[in-house]
Order: C-alpha cells, then structure tokens, then sequence
C-alpha cells in the first residue's frame, strides 16, 4: 500500500500539452494594451493567477495609486481572456503522453487524482471539457471515490480559492474536499517555480517538477523540489518508490 494519498497535477505544462501558447496569450494581450514586457518576465510568472500576473506587471509599469491602474489591469485581462478562452475552443487541449497511463496507475493503487491550475474557472472548465476529465465530476468539482470510469477526482482553480499559487490554497482545498488530513501523504507535480513554492508552502510529502513542460530545469533548480521528470510516466516510478 502507497504511504502516497493524493496526487495533485497542474495543468498546462504539466497534464495538458502547453508549447508555450499561454505565454503567447499573455504577450497578445499586453502587446494590445501598449505595454512593454519581456516573455522572460511572463514565463517567470506561469502557474500564477492570471488577475495576479496582470496586477504585477502594470503595478510595475505605472503603480497601484496611479488612476488608470485598475482600469489597466482589468482591459488586459479581459482581452487575455477572451484570446485563451478561443484558443482552447478552437484549438482544443490534449494530455502528454503518458498522463493516462499515470492516472491509472494512480487509480490502481487507490491514489486520489487532483489537478491544481492558475486559470480561472471558466478556462478549467473549456479545457476538461475538451478532454473529457469533466464527465465524473459533480457541481462541486468533485469525484471522492476511484472508480474505473473516472479520470480525475477534484478539479481546483485559482478562482476557486482566495490565494492562487505560490500560496498554498489549492493544494489544500483538494485535500479538504477529499479528506485528506496529512500533508505528508500528498505529492505535487508541476512545472512552473510556483507549483514548487506551493507545494512547499503545503508542506506536501514530495514536490516533483515536471521539465517537459514550460520550464527548463535551470529555471526551476533554485526552487523547493525533491526531483525533477522529463516525461510524465517518470512519476509512477517515483510513487513506487515512495
């Protein structure tokens, strides 16, 4: 029996293939709203609330107390919004290789499957839509018991909590709604520097960083992490021996 409870996932980048179209998203967005920022700046960011991200960057450019600031960040929100909402209903999401078959391993061993992801519900709920992880999940995004037909056990977004990441809330809300009462029986995987500071900051049994996806592992060594995966079926080794 896996001492392993719960593994959480992120998305984009993680799950769901991301070759850098988020970040492309973001630079529309900015680039329409007349604002200079480096896509070095937007990579260092991904996994965030995306409110979060636009907060920063024009905090940055003009200053919260500047009259226009609110207006700012709102505008390029919702054009960030609208450009990532039509990409992934145009252009559909697909997992890596691998993720299913992780996720079945997960279901074998009587592991609960949480995704944990920056982007606010309405995205959350185009993306699993598309993969068709949404089917077993009821209104509370919820699924608690494995069975052969689900996929995934709890969908958590940035909009469902009051801190996004690094904070710790998501991590924790899935284990609250899957009665997880030890941090010490979870194990995270992402692929941005803040799914490893949230995983940190839940206190998770083991963090791993994923570098198939946003992130290479020079952008992500100096961050909180037990190991790091170039492919996704690499994280059933690690929970055998966990």
């Amino acid at each position: 029996m896996s001492k392993v409870k719960l593994a959480i996932f992120d998305m984009a980048g993680t799950t769901v293939q991301d070759h850098n179209e988020v970040e492309k998203c973001f630079l529309d967005a900015i680039k329409a709203t007349n604002i200079e920022v480096s896509s070095e700046k937007i990579n260092s960011m991904m996994g965030w609330s995306k409110i979060l991200v636009f907060e920063t960057i024009w905090k940055e450019a003009i200053g919260i107390d500047h009259p226009s600031y609110r207006d700012q960040v709102n505008k390029s929100y919702q054009l960030f919004c609208h450009t990532l909402e039509n990409h992934y209903k145009t252009i559909g999401a697909k997992p890596y290789e691998g993720v299913l078959e992780v996720f079945e391993f997960c279901r074998q061993q009587d592991i609960k499957i949480a995704l944990t992801t920056g982007f606010y519900r309405i995205v959350t709920d185009i993306i699993l839509q598309q993969l068709g992880w949404e089917k077993d999940l009821d209104q509370n995004y919820l699924c608690a018991k494995n069975t052969n037909a689900n996929i995934i056990n709890c969908s958590i977004s940035s909009s469902d909590v009051e801190h996004g990441r690094p904070a710790p809330d998501m991590i924790k809300l899935a284990m609250q709604k899957l009665h997880i009462a030890d941090s010490k029986s979870v194990i995270n995987l992402g692929d941005t520097p803040s799914d490893l500071l949230s995983a940190q900051h839940a206190h998770v049994y083991y963090s791993v960083g994923s570098l198939y996806g946003t992130h290479k592992e020079s952008e992500l060594t100096a961050y909180p992490h037990d190991q790091f995966i170039k492919e996704p079926k690499a994280y059933i080794d690690i929970i055998k021996q966990l």
